[in-house]
Parts: structure tokens; sequence; C-alpha cells
């Protein structure tokens, strides 16, 4: 696995400094919605990716956010996003990563995010620990939602989808002490793992925004499911990441704020102890 690790890392960088090369200059966009887009720095970086994974370990497969998934039956898969917060990127707002998550069987094995304007690497191998610049995290010791600082994003369907999550940012901007919209949910979830956010949710994910930040959430002791408390998998369509100590004070809002034809559909129960409102 250490060998698999230093690729990984060393490929994540490769692929971040390509996007800081190309970050001032002016970007080719094309848009895949109203507002989800991608620039040629996505491509770029992804082609980067995916040409040094072939090379090197032609029998593994390949998830990616902007091509066909390669080798579907293979027992390792990886499963990256060669630039994950591009409406940022494409903005010149200087909040994005690179993350490359390992899939053995299954199971994330090893991931990489890495944040190319602040040099952060981030770094987890399954039952070794999560380490920033070689800097072992652990999850924030919040233990009060009132007090803490959550993160969270909004789905490329805003505009057209009900499942938009405005109901739910609503109703937790009144409980926490502040939350926090930055555009890039694997660097969100890598921050939960090293204390900054003490929680991040959002619907609507897909793989590669999960994987990597995930496995380093799980070994910096913190808590993931989806936001009912149900279990979570990358495949899941929502996610709740948490230091563990406010988790059932977030499932509380997101359960009272939830529509009761909703709660019938996921199969939730009636809540019993509704977190209380902040006047």
């Amino acid at each position: 696995m250490l060998l698999l690790q230093k690729f990984a890392v060393d490929l994540a960088q490769k692929a971040g400094a390509l996007l800081r090369e190309k970050f001032n200059h002016k970007h080719e966009i094309h848009y895949k919605g109203d507002i989800n887009l991608v620039t040629e720095a996505d491509k770029l970086a992804e082609a980067l990716i995916i040409e040094t994974i072939r090379r090197e370990f032609p029998d593994h497969g390949i998830l990616s956010e902007e091509s066909p998934a390669i080798g579907g039956g293979a027992s390792m898969r990886w499963i990256i996003d060669p630039l994950d917060g591009t409406t940022n990127y494409a903005h010149g707002y200087p909040v994005f990563c690179v993350s490359i998550a390992l899939e053995k069987e299954g199971s994330i094995m090893l991931g990489v995010i890495y944040d190319p304007t602040r040099a952060d690497t981030f770094v987890a191998v399954r039952g070794e620990g999560v380490y920033l610049n070689n800097q072992k995290l652990a999850v924030s010791p919040t233990r009060d939602l009132t007090r803490s600082l959550l993160a969270t994003g909004f789905p490329y369907d805003i505009r057209e989808g009900k499942e938009n999550n405005l109901n739910y940012f609503n109703a937790m901007a009144v409980e926490a002490q502040a939350i926090r919209r930055a555009g890039a949910a694997a660097l969100d979830i890598a921050y939960v793992a090293c204390g900054r956010f003490d929680g991040f949710w959002e619907l609507k994910l897909m793989p590669w925004d999960m994987a990597a930040g995930c496995l380093m959430v799980e070994e910096a002791g913190g808590k993931i499911t989806d936001i009912f408390g149900g279990k979570w998998n990358i495949a899941s369509p929502n996610i709740l990441v948490s230091n563990g100590l406010i988790h059932e004070q977030m499932i509380s809002v997101f359960i009272r704020e939830t529509p009761i034809p909703m709660r019938c559909a996921f199969g939730i129960g009636k809540l019993n102890n509704p977190a209380k409102r902040r006047s």
C-alpha cells in the first residue's frame, strides 16, 4: 500500500500543479446544464490522471467525473475527481482540489485530496489514520450543535428540483454557530477530518465527490451516515459526515424539516426528540 500511496500523492500533486499553472488564465468553459460547467483544465487534469493510471496499472478500473468508466469488473478501482470546485476555478475563486481514491473489492482503501492553492495534501490509508502534510489528524471535540461550524452545498438542479437543500440549510442556519458554502465537497469533507469543520451534509453528490474524503473522516474518528442516520455508501443519495459528537443533533434537524410524505418514503419514524430551535 505504501507504493500505491506514494503513486496517488504524486499523481494528485502533478494534476494540482497543472491546475495551479492554468488558474489565472482565461478558461474555455462548456456547460453540462444551466449551472453545471466543465473547463479545459478539468479535461487536462483528468487526462493526466487517467493516462498515468492506465500506464502503471492497466488492470485497474477507473471511475472519473468527465469520462466513461473503465474496467468495471476490476477488483481495484480508482475513483477520481480531477477538479472538485470547477465553478470556483472558472471564476478565479481559489477553493478547489484534486481527489483520488482507490477502492478494493468495494471498500475504499486509500484516499488523497490535494489543495494546490494552499499546498495541503490530505492522505488516508484504511487502518493507518489520516494525515495533513504528514501531521496526523482527528475530528473536532465540539459537542454542541449551537457551537459548531458546518459546511454544505447545493445540487446542480437547485432551480428545478424540489430536493434542493434550501429547507435544510434554512433550518440548520439557526441551530449551528455558522455554515459555510465553499463549493468543493471533497475539501469540505477533508476539513471535517482535520477539525476545521464539525459537520458537513449535502444531497445528490457523486462517488468521486465523497470517496477519498469519507475514508479520511472514518480514519479521523468521525461518523458517516445518510442525513437521516441510515447506512451510507458511495452510491447513497445524500450524506452526513461529522465529528460524531453532534451527529444525532444534526439528524434531528433533518428529520424535523423533512415533509411527512418524504419521511414515509425513506422509512423514517416519528421524531421523539427534535432539536430545540434557537430563538
